[in-house]
């Protein structure tokens, strides 16, 4: 079935593997569209059709501006939860080849006297207890060259580019660091199970944490059974660390995203914006526009906006279009993008039935960063 530019492979209406799959051959000769010049006044992002490259995308992969100082030093575990220093522990341990020795000989080598390490390493909890810190500040440990990114963003990457060009751009890496391993389609986790094999046989080292979502109570709040049952053979390869806590983000989830009325709409951008670049469209036309752009080029997309503001919000009704969406919110989130909206709360885009349906961690990931993008 073709939609939108992509084309999907689908069980009963349902996208499968959405960031793998290849834009349509009629984009092609948008590639290299030139990009408007943000103005003080709201630019509108349909008119960007951005096309990265294999390296540009690659380029991105690092962790968001919030976590560019993370360390394990200042990272502060709670007293209450003592899971949370092990969890620092192991991951200096873990860090601790890059510091030993020479240095050199990949993940394979045994330092003298000492076990050899596993190659990967997988931090498992819920939201709000610093597994994305603790992960970031590995990857700052770790020597060039080294990638940071969500499970979407590599997939992204991979249907943008092809597999085995993928596997040439990554390979060599001294950490390929994974935010939120999604276990929710089955051909994504097959094609990144096979992506992380060839890796860590070329000597990359693999650091990933759990997308167990907020509030997630009595629904296998912890992943490390599921996600070691998915990546079959990797699974030897890796060391799994629980991390206990108190889920402070439960606190958004609880709460409601912003509506502003329609004529306030553009005022309240301007101040949201405080100054810098932003953008202002409408809700379908944006949505319509997402399927004319690679997810793996939605992070050029929003380049130099703070705020956006959408007119007449309302629920989604085709799951592709709410998984695009999905895809740009993360995006958002981690440039710390402010949204004024009017319209259907944010909150409430998601509808019964997709929140009971395959997709419901992507959907409660993506309405905790609404809200907290509109609050």
């Amino acid at each position: 079935m073709a939609s939108g530019g992509y084309v999907y492979a689908s069980s009963e209406g349902t996208p499968v593997s959405l960031l793998l799959l290849p834009l349509d051959e009629t984009l092609r000769h948008e590639r290299n569209a030139p990009e408007p010049a943000v103005t003080s006044e709201p630019i509108a992002l349909t008119e960007r059709v951005p096309r990265l490259t294999g390296a540009e995308i690659a380029g991105y992969l690092s962790p968001p501006r919030q976590f560019a100082d993370a360390s394990l030093d200042n990272y502060r575990p709670d007293s209450d939860y003592p899971s949370q220093s092990e969890a620092v522990e192991k991951m200096r341990a873990f860090a601790s080849s890059w510091t030993a020795g020479s240095g050199g000989g990949g993940w394979f080598r045994r330092a003298r006297k000492q076990p050899a390490a596993k190659p990967g390493i997988y931090l498992d909890g819920g939201f709000g207890v610093g597994k994305t810190h603790l992960l970031a500040a590995l990857w700052h440990q770790a020597p060039q060259r080294k990638y940071f990114g969500t499970f979407i963003e590599y997939t992204a990457l991979v249907g943008a580019m092809g597999y085995r060009e993928a596997v040439q751009l990554l390979s060599g890496a001294s950490l390929i660091a994974i935010d939120e391993f999604e276990l929710d389609d089955p051909g994504d986790t097959m094609v990144m199970t096979r992506l992380l094999g060839e890796l860590v046989a070329k000597g990359s080292r693999v650091a990933a944490t759990s997308n167990t979502p907020p509030n997630a109570l009595g629904e296998g709040r912890f992943a490390a059974a599921d996600f070691l049952r998915e990546i079959q053979a990797l699974s030897a390869h890796f060391d799994t660390v629980r991390i206990d806590g108190l889920d402070y983000r439960r606190r958004d989830v609880e709460g409601s995203a912003v509506v502003t009325a329609p004529d306030r709409l553009q005022p309240t951008l301007e101040e949201e914006a405080a100054g810098g670049g932003s953008a202002l469209e409408d809700f379908d036309q944006l949505i319509a526009h997402l399927s004319r752009v690679h997810p793996a080029s939605y992070v050029r997309l929003i380049d130099g906006i703070s705020a956006i503001g959408l007119r007449d919000v309302h629920q989604f009704s085709n799951q592709t279009d709410a998984l695009r969406f999905v895809a740009l919110v993360d995006r958002l989130y981690d440039a710390g993008v402010r949204i004024v909206a009017s319209g259907t709360a944010l909150d409430e885009v998601f509808g019964v039935d997709m929140l009971a349906g395959g997709y419901r961690k992507k959907y409660l990931r993506a309405t905790s960063r609404l809200i907290a993008l509109t609050s």
